[in-house]
């Protein structure tokens, strides 16, 4: 292999893609004596995690809103190693909204153990029956309880052989998981499901509340990252596509850039989306990686924002989450300055249904459900509104799709890949994706005989879900 500084002892690696993958990736490798370089096709990083300037405002919109809680421990890890914590507002009160209005506040009971720390905020959701509250409980524990022997079963079919009512399917499973998963239940395996609600909700107290950004995704990963990552000696190239890697199963031997000049390291790291794997390895390359002979039966969903500009703020709550409607999340991002408005973005995760229905009709749609939650919405003039749709916001894995997901460590020693797309024992969320990316820098380290940990613990759970769960 040949390094790219020959004057440099340390082992070089390229990491192409410059999501939250491969920032990952070059963050762990960067602090522990690699020399790293990263390659983005986009004029920032971040991946799907961006931001757009809205050309009549000039104000930088995310594509979708991100948020993530306090059970992704590697995420939370990565923002503190980077110095971009401040750049995120932990919410510890849930707000949820029945299909009429009904408020319920999810928080944390300080004076009941861990995993019946959120059960008076289960009883508080008053748009369900006592009994269906009570049937929701029991069905939580026995998820909990429960052994997931294989991954063919669907959490829609697991919910009906538990006898849950339509109604408590629809208005508090759905709720949580096509939030979490953009997909509906019927396609959503037992196993993604129960890592949602044990690990998000049931295992720590500190799981649940909720990280959301306080400024755009770009001033998080472009202004600010992207100088943290310089500062530790990374060679960022933005706007620089990578076109092709090349090389053989006994090793990679080089990359080419768009403008044909090619370039050699002793690693490279593929930090790209499933879809793009087969533009970018040659046809030699992807035979002798037979973990990924299954990418064409990958498939992902759509997530929808729609962006809103009123003339008067209609709540000063930051998130609602609005049950039984085409809403499902509202997020207030504050007021840009004074021609903008007050900006309130509305997410539609799973959103596969909107496709055939016009734009005007859907936010038509949305503002009547916020007229419905938020009395103030009925005054409010609406400035204008933008709707933008992710149609490969979130990789879907079905039932019995787990097996089929490749490792991050290929076949090839000094190729290693990362994405939330990768086998890291979670569904596509950010966590997912900061995971694969740790553990492509320990496979490297391995690989380079420093075997080294980067990976991050998950919360410690509480005596009694020790004793109550099943791993």
């Amino acid at each position: 292999m040949n390094p790219l500084n020959e004057s440099s002892s340390k082992p070089s690696v390229a990491v192409i893609g410059g999501g939250l993958s491969g920032i990952a990736a070059a963050t762990a490798l960067c602090n522990r004596d690699f020399s790293v370089e990263l390659f983005e096709a986009r004029r920032q990083l971040g991946g799907r995690a961006g931001s757009f300037v809205d050309p009549q405002s000039k104000d930088l919109i995310d594509h979708c809103q991100h948020v993530s809680m306090g059970c992704c421990t590697n995420l939370d890890d990565l923002c503190r190693r980077t110095k971009i914590s401040d750049l995120f507002t932990t919410e510890t009160n849930l707000h949820f909204f029945g299909p009429l209005g009904q408020p319920a506040c999810v928080t944390a009971c300080p004076w009941l153990p861990c995993p019946l720390h959120l059960t008076g905020s289960l009883f508080g959701l008053r748009y369900l029956s006592l009994r269906e509250r009570c049937s929701i409980g029991r069905t939580l524990l026995h998820l909990a309880r429960q052994r997931v022997p294989d991954d063919r079963q669907t959490f829609l079919e697991w919910l009906q052989q538990r006898q849950q009512s339509k109604r408590t399917i629809d208005l508090f499973w759905a709720v949580i998981l096509v939030s979490a998963l953009a997909e509906g239940i019927d396609q959503i395996s037992l196993q993604a499901a129960r890592k949602i609600f044990v690990d998000g909700f049931m295992a720590s107290r500190d799981s649940y509340p909720l990280q959301i950004p306080n400024v755009s995704l770009s001033q998080i990963y472009h202004d600010r990252l992207l100088p943290w990552l310089e500062s530790q000696d990374v060679r960022i190239h933005l706007n620089t596509p990578v076109y092709q890697i090349t090389g053989n199963r006994q090793g990679i031997s080089g990359l080419w850039l768009q403008d044909r000049s090619q370039r050699q390291f002793d690693f490279y790291v593929l930090a790209v989306p499933w879809r793009q794997v087969a533009n970018v390895c040659t046809v030699e390359l992807t035979r002798s990686m037979p973990g990924l002979k299954h990418l064409e039966q990958f498939r992902s969903a759509p997530i929808t924002g729609v962006h809103l500009w009123f003339d008067r703020p209609i709540t000063a709550l930051r998130h609602a989450v609005m049950v039984g409607h085409l809403s499902q999340w509202l997020f207030n991002r504050g007021i840009h300055n004074a021609q903008s408005g007050h900006y309130y973005q509305v997410v539609i995760s799973g959103s596969r249904h909107l496709a055939q229905r016009q734009h005007p009709e859907i936010i038509k749609e949305v503002r009547t459900d916020l007229e419905a939650m938020f009395p103030e919405a009925r005054q409010a003039k609406l400035l204008r509104s933008k709707l933008v749709t992710d149609q490969h916001a979130v990789f879907v894995t079905p039932p019995g799709h787990e097996k089929f997901r490749p490792g991050q460590q290929t076949p090839i020693e000094n190729l290693m890949l990362a994405g939330d797309w990768t086998r890291t024992g979670w569904p596509a969320t950010m966590e997912g994706a900061v995971r694969s990316g740790y553990l492509a820098a320990e496979a490297i380290l391995q690989e380079n005989g420093r075997p080294e940990r980067v990976l991050v613990d998950d919360l410690p759970r509480s005596w009694l879900a020790r004793w109550l769960f099943v791993d």
